[in-house]
């Protein structure tokens, strides 16, 4: 571990996100018939650099609910076909929480849904306060600095917005800060609204990628997130945007910041921050910037043995075995992802437990049953946070968005060319890592169908092909554990169709979540979306 002096140093960009909450700083003033110690006025105040970012970072802070506690993670790949949350000898029922996932049979009580929609306007409500700050002038800043300030603002506030277009499709559009009861949008218009504002001010954001942008709003993360609501425009609108997919990729490609990072495991570390597939990072650190305990609930309670952890994970969510089964055994993403067989202890070397890639049913299910999550790196002496920082944009995304848009645009060749060029890293030999264009345009590698408790198909249920099912595996191998399987799958039409694990489909109203109860309430010009 580095010493703390090298940590605070090397974390600067990261401890920048927790100035949130603190005031500014004043600066000191005399007068000569009075010594002002109580207030700043603002005609004394002129900020410095670090006092700006403290006030920006409001607006930033609360993207670390991503892997947190039933945090978006949960929310994006409980639903889907990859993880699992059973009940265990230890627990893990939780009134029925994790099932409602599986099922997709949650409730407008349900609190992950609640969670990404509360966290989000947090964020935009900060958004938009800074800017009201900007524009009002108390943060007295130069014309210049105003510019800068508020697109920033305006590219997190539509980054936001990319997360509810497509977990609750629609929402009320928030463009300043009020205390008025906001008024529902429906989901294209929502869809618009993003669109507009990220082409509006990526003009005017940076173009600079360094500690000093680190984990905010740059371009090319501004062109990432559109690229992204593009790509899933056809379900958000009704219309497909493929030709835009790839010109905002190219965008990103051509500037040059970015590569594949040489090493895959190096991307999920615990000194990620300077890897350079790094579009947007979360950044987080056990002692400065918590909030990450999605680990906590992948591993078992003697994994801190394993990795010689200070705290005990809880020991809930594995793989579907289904998924594990559609990997090639030479991949080694699959080794980089999931923790399999023997866990091993760090003192020294005995076995603490064997995981079996088995897991009879979500009702009732042994501690060691199912593959466990080890992508993210467990520092040694962990405690319950991690100080990786979360890949929400990396670049691999920019080549395999535009790789899909080329997929489903006709030119399956040159999408095959840039998935063989992401493959490769994870493959010995190149012949194995090397894919075809009519492979990509096939069907899906997993076996749908739910499973009996010796593992079995029991109900097969819809097994039509699906189309660019195996770019569909591409995604689901690449970002396993990354929080989107659920948004892939919807686009590619299995989430409302297929059966998987215990899960069977509950219709097509499912690929949006009902808006809360209590957000009904005390909002009356919101609507319960279709189905619920």
């Amino acid at each position: 571990m580095k010493n703390i002096l090298n940590k605070v140093n090397s974390l600067r960009p990261k401890i920048l996100t927790l100035l949130a909450s603190l005031l500014l700083l004043p600066i000191a003033c005399t007068d000569l018939e009075e010594e002002v110690f109580s207030e700043v006025t603002e005609s004394s105040f002129v900020p410095s650099e670090s006092d700006i970012i403290s006030v920006m970072a409001s607006a930033y802070t609360p993207m670390r609910f991503v892997m947190g506690w039933q945090g978006y993670f949960d929310l994006q790949e409980e639903p889907g076909d990859m993880f699992v949350t059973p009940t265990r000898p230890n627990g893990w029922d939780d009134g029925g929480t994790y099932k409602r996932m599986h099922f997709h049979e949650w409730t407008e009580t349900q609190w992950q849904p609640r969670n990404t929609w509360i966290t989000c306007f947090n964020g935009i409500n900060s958004a938009n306060r800074v800017i009201l700050q900007v524009e009002s002038g108390e943060l007295p800043v130069s014309e210049e600095q105003a510019s800068a300030i508020i697109s920033e603002m305006r590219a997190l506030r539509a980054l936001y917005y990319s997360m509810l277009v497509d977990t609750h499709g629609n929402v009320p559009i928030i463009a300043s800060y009020s205390d008025e009861l906001p008024v529902q949008s429906p989901r294209a218009e929502v869809y618009n609204f993003i669109v507009s504002e990220l082409t509006e001010v990526i003009p005017n954001l940076t173009e600079v990628v360094d500690q000093s942008t680190y984990g905010r709003m740059t371009k090319w993360a501004a062109y990432h997130v559109l690229a992204r609501v593009y790509l899933n425009a056809e379900v958000y609108t009704g219309t497909a945007q493929w030709g835009n997919v790839i010109d905002a990729c190219d965008e990103i490609i051509s500037s040059g910041a970015f590569e594949l990072s040489s090493n895959y495991s190096d991307i999920f570390s615990t000194e990620n921050q300077g890897n350079p597939e790094m579009v947007f990072a979360i950044p987080y650190d056990q002692i400065f910037a918590g909030d990450w305990s999605a680990h906590m609930k992948m591993l078992l309670p003697d994994h801190r043995l394993v990795f010689d952890m200070q705290a005990q994970p809880w020991g809930g969510s594995s793989c579907n075995p289904q998924f594990i089964d559609s990997y090639n055994a030479n991949d080694k993403r699959l080794a980089d992802t999931w923790l399999m067989g023997d866990q091993l202890n760090a003192s020294d070397g005995s076995v603490v437990m064997t995981l079996r890639k088995e897991m009879p049913s979500i009702y009732d299910c042994d501690f060691t049953d199912g593959f466990r999550c080890g992508k993210y790196e467990i520092e040694s002496g962990a405690t319950g946070g991690l100080s990786v920082d979360f890949p929400f944009l990396r670049y691999t995304d920019v080549l395999m968005m535009k790789a899909e848009a080329l997929l489903r645009t006709n030119r399956a060749d040159e999408a095959a060319t840039i998935v063989t060029q992401v493959r490769l890293r994870s493959f010995e030999d190149p012949a194995e890592a090397t894919v075809t264009g009519t492979e990509l345009e096939g069907d899906t590698t997993v076996e749908y169908g739910t499973l009996a408790e010796d593992g079995t198909i029991d109900e097969p249920g819809d097994q039509s092909a699906v189309p660019y099912g195996r770019f569909l595996d591409e995604l689901g191998w690449e970002f396993a554990a990354e929080a989107r399987r659920r948004s892939d799958m919807i686009r590619f039409g299995v989430y409302q169709t297929k059966n998987w694990y215990n899960h069977t489909p509950q219709g097509e109203h499912t690929i949006l979540f009902p808006i809360g109860l209590e957000e009904l309430n005390t909002n009356t010009n919101l609507s319960q979306n279709p189905g619920y």
